[in-house]
């Protein structure tokens, strides 16, 4: 028995959804979310300094006494998975092999689109992990810069769908049968995706398979809590807590009560 929490971080909240099937999942672990509002998005931002930003939360979670650590943000999987397995001593799992693996599965046509942000997109690791799966595989990745945003504000429902259809017209003139959703924000909107796309188009978001890599890994390394216990969780943010409070709510459909601050000068001081 392995009492130390799993350590979880995302740009914001949308890591929550993968949380929450953690939860789910694993209801006898422990879990610690960090949110790193204070310099949301990570979308739109260098590779470089989201792979900064990964190593200083993975570092930080790390001196938490965490047992595994969960990158729920695709973008910081893209920019910074490797480097994280390399640097720390705890295992290291991303979003976005799940996701690849359940997407070539998925698929009938061999016709494979991705909605994500830019810094997913620019990373290429989608592209990389499908080929390898399938070489023959025709993959469309389309960066969607408004659509976090949108989300994270809440927007009116009309705006949201106004931009997926936007995003979505190169993968429907590519013919593709399944798109993968490659951003931990995107199942909020998932039945807006569903009315742009239609029925006879897979949509692909393995919160479930992630949760499950998550799981299998901790029985591997014998890393498991007492399966009789109930799990707890506890929530960190670079941002404003009543902020993060109030709209985790929304991402994580459980309840969300003490929410902690952390300092960017903190998150650094790790790395120094």
């Amino acid at each position: 028995m392995d009492p130390r929490p799993v350590g979880v971080f995302d740009s914001g909240v949308g890591g929550l959804t993968v949380l929450h099937e953690c939860l789910v999942t694993m209801p006898h672990e422990d879990f610690v979310y960090l949110g790193d509002h204070a310099r949301l998005p990570y979308g739109p931002r260098p590779l470089p300094e989201i792979r900064r930003y990964a190593r200083e939360i993975g570092a930080f979670l790390q001196a938490q006494d965490v047992k595994l650590i969960l990158v729920a943000c695709n973008a910081a999987t893209s920019a910074a998975l490797p480097e994280l397995q390399a640097e720390l001593s705890v295992p290291v799992v991303g979003v976005i092999s799940p996701e690849a693996h359940t997407a070539v599965q998925a698929t009938r046509s061999r016709r494979i689109g991705l909605l994500a942000t830019q810094a997913t997109v620019e990373a290429g690791r989608y592209a990389e992990l499908i080929h390898a799966l399938d070489a023959g595989a025709v993959f469309v990745p389309v960066a969607c810069p408004r659509l976090v945003p949108l989300i994270e504000a809440d927007a009116p429902a009309e705006d949201i769908l106004d931009a997926v259809r936007e995003y979505a017209a190169p993968l429907k003139d590519a013919d593709v049968d399944t798109v993968i959703l490659g951003c931990t924000h995107y199942p909020l909107i998932e039945p807006i995706v569903k009315r742009v796309f239609g029925r006879d188009v897979t949509l692909v978001f393995s919160a479930v398979e992630t949760a499950r890599e998550v799981e299998e890994t901790l029985r591997r390394k014998r890393f498991e809590n007492d399966a009789e216990r109930e799990g707890s969780y506890r929530f960190l943010t670079t941002g404003d807590p009543d902020a993060f409070r109030a709209q985790g709510r929304r991402f994580l459909l459980f309840p969300i009560d003490d929410v902690e601050h952390v300092t960017l000068d903190e998150l650094e001081a790790v790395l120094a």
